[in-house]
């Protein structure tokens, strides 16, 4: 299915249309990096400590540009019980740093640059992301879906986030990489 880039719209939020965007309760500064906005959203918890305890604040504090799939505590939870826990770890953290940067691509890919990757690839589009695995982009309806290596589907819930190093998109589900 190959769908125009100019009747791209998302059913969940799209960020990009909000000078300063909710996400998390917390407002959304463009002038702000990934991290400082990130620590003030109350749906990003789990994600926050993951990302101290990966040792990846600084990475994600640089200059970048990083497109982010951000999941919420929510998404967290789907995971089998015990699983964040165990990542936390110290001994885990080589785990959590792969399953962290799986959501995570090198650039500045908002909505519009994605979808534009979806329609050359005719309804798919392979992000290579910092870990080094693949994710699967594609259109749903007017749902943006990542699907990760192992076969799991995320929804992109909240586009185009900006930030002053990148974008992020909130996503619903935890992608996993082989």
């Amino acid at each position: 299915m190959i769908l125009a880039a100019s009747s791209f719209a998302f059913t969940a939020s799209d960020a990009s249309a909000q000078k300063n965007p909710m996400v998390g309760g917390a407002e959304m500064f463009r002038t702000k990096d990934i991290v400082d906005n990130a620590v003030n959203s109350k749906d990003h918890t789990t994600l926050v400590a993951a990302v101290k305890a990966a040792g990846l604040v600084e990475t994600l504090k640089g200059a970048g540009p990083f497109t982010v799939f951000a999941p919420t505590n929510t998404a967290f939870e789907k995971l089998p019980a015990g699983t964040v826990d165990t990542l936390l770890k110290p001994e885990n953290k080589e785990m959590l740093t792969k399953i962290l940067t799986y959501h995570v691509v090198a650039g500045n890919m908002d909505s519009k640059a994605i979808m534009k990757a979806i329609k050359k690839g005719k309804g798919m589009a392979t992000l290579t992301t910092v870990s080094g695995n693949t994710l699967t982009a594609t259109m749903e309806g007017k749902n943006l879906m990542l699907k990760d290596e192992k076969g799991g589907m995320s929804t992109v819930t909240t586009a185009n986030v900006r930030q002053s190093n990148g974008v992020i998109h909130v996503v619903d589900t935890v992608v996993m990489p082989n």
